[in-house]
């Protein structure tokens, strides 16, 4: 089998809604986007896909696809994807790849080989699970009550743990962080994610409150340059940290962050930003290996594959955006998220489709 066509469709991103922010600092939700998705085929009629959903993605995806990508892939066999993964990654030492773009590739091949093979894609990866528990992870609100109020709501759907995404103040968000510690109880898992928002300093002091609160882990308080100012945190607070997430290298990278002691809860996998399936994989066997967790990253379908065939990952992370809290579809009244049936992995219900991409489309549950 040879791939004989690689095509880029454009898509239309929904913008949220309502609206939604990160941080001080950050910006918010995108309004109405172009988004793509990568289209890969056979000679053997054998197809797989993948989205690309961030602003200004199709333009990007289509400049990378004939600049570079289709000359690699035309007259390929799709079943090497170990050796084609490996070519991206050469690829991107004179092309400086977008980090997001890295997995592209993969996650089509593994798309293609799943619909070749009539098997959702979690179980070709050999399946451990039919079932994980959901976490809430919001968006930044406007006030500590607000916080409150939507962990209340998040519970009473089912979700299992509440993860915050705040401010971005060292002391505003430990005062936060507290409160709804003291609001929940000590029995519900709560996680912070400070999307970057500090030096060492600041992140110590909110490290600190954090396990004086019980946190179950700290993800992401500072830029995730330097590995000597995460190992500096480790040694310094209690709270278990969750490390590379957005560190460019994939398992390569996060080999570092666990040699450094850095990574006391684990580290971050996921498609998205770990050079797709395959790349997510990597680095969860490699932190299976130090008896460390590999936390999933993201709420997308590729991701929701990831979750029930990785072994050593604890929840989906499920994203609240709004004050009135809507549970994620994928998510049940239990707060349990259970595997695809489909083969292959699917493109998600919510964007807009060309009718030659419709196959490739979630079936709802």
């Amino acid at each position: 089998m040879k791939i004989t066509h690689v095509e880029v469709h454009r898509i239309d991103v929904p913008a949220a809604s309502p609206p939604f922010r990160w941080r001080d600092g950050l910006s918010g939700s995108a309004p109405v986007g172009d988004g793509a998705v990568l289209h890969i085929g056979t000679d053997e009629g054998a197809e797989g896909v993948a989205v690309f959903a961030r602003p200004g993605a199709h333009s990007m995806l289509r400049d990378l696809v004939d600049r570079v990508f289709r000359a690699e892939l035309l007259g390929a066999d799709p079943f090497q994807r170990e050796w084609l993964w490996h070519r991206v990654w050469e690829l991107d030492r004179i092309h400086e790849l977008p980090l997001p773009t890295l997995g592209l590739i993969d996650i089509a091949l593994w798309d293609l080989a799943g619909r070749y093979h009539g098997e959702p894609v979690w179980r070709l990866l050999g399946g451990f699970r039919d079932a994980i528990p959901a976490y809430a992870s919001t968006s930044t609100f406007a006030s500590t009550a607000e916080f409150l109020d939507v962990a209340d709501q998040c519970l009473e759907l089912g979700y299992r743990g509440i993860k915050l995404h705040a401010w971005g103040d060292a002391r505003r968000d430990a005062a936060l962080c507290l409160a709804l510690r003291e609001h929940v109880g000590p029995n519900i898992p709560l996680m912070y994610d400070g999307s970057a928002g500090f030096d060492l300093p600041d992140a110590i002091r909110l490290g600190r409150a954090l396990s004086e609160a019980d946190y179950l882990w700290y993800e992401e308080p500072m830029r995730e340059f330097s590995i000597s100012a995460y190992q500096r945190l480790a040694e310094t607070v209690d709270v278990p940290l969750l490390v590379a997430e957005t560190s460019d290298g994939a398992h390569m990278n996060a080999a570092d962050f666990i040699r450094a002691g850095a990574a006391t809860f684990g580290v971050r996998t996921g498609t998205t930003l770990r050079g797709g399936i395959t790349g997510a994989m990597r680095t969860a066997h490699l932190a299976d290996a130090y008896r460390l967790r590999a936390e999933v990253h993201g709420s997308d379908i590729p991701n929701h594959h990831l979750c029930m065939a990785i072994s050593n990952t604890t929840y989906y992370e499920s994203l609240v955006t709004s004050v009135n809290v809507v549970r994620e579809r994928h998510v049940d009244d239990q707060g349990l998220v259970h595997a695809p049936t489909g083969p292959g992995i699917a493109l998600p219900l919510d964007f807009g489709y060309g009718s030659q991409l419709l196959p490739f489309v979630e079936q709802p549950r």
